[in-house]
């Protein structure tokens, strides 16, 4: 029977081979993975813009039939004033800065 001997050489070969396998895999699922998120981000943004098109078109279309069937004072203004609040509301959300401050663990103190 023949033992199978390798050099030193073809050794280092092989384990190198290995190791270019290895980092061509991680690199390849990151990249992959990066697009996932890339894709999700966009669709959720897309999600959100149709979301707050369509919810303005059902505001403009309530306010519509209202002042142009004469509502009543107290309607007109209901109507009108709802949909300012909630978008005050969400604009001062949104151009209000905060911080972000991680929790700590166990307890720890500063």
């Amino acid at each position: 029977m023949n033992a199978l001997t390798l050099t030193p050489t073809q050794v280092m070969a092989g384990v190198g081979a290995l190791l270019v396998l290895v980092l061509v895999w991680r690199m390849a699922s990151r990249r992959a993975k990066a697009a996932a998120n890339a894709a999700r981000t966009g669709a959720r943004f897309v999600s959100l813009a149709g979301r707050v098109l369509f919810n303005a078109a059902l505001i403009v279309v309530a306010q519509w039939i209202v002042i142009t069937q004469r509502g009543s004072g107290w309607l007109l203004v209901a109507v009108l004033v709802v949909p300012a609040l909630f978008a005050s509301y969400t604009l001062t959300k949104a151009l209000t800065v905060t911080t972000y401050e991680p929790r700590r663990r166990g307890g720890e103190r500063r």
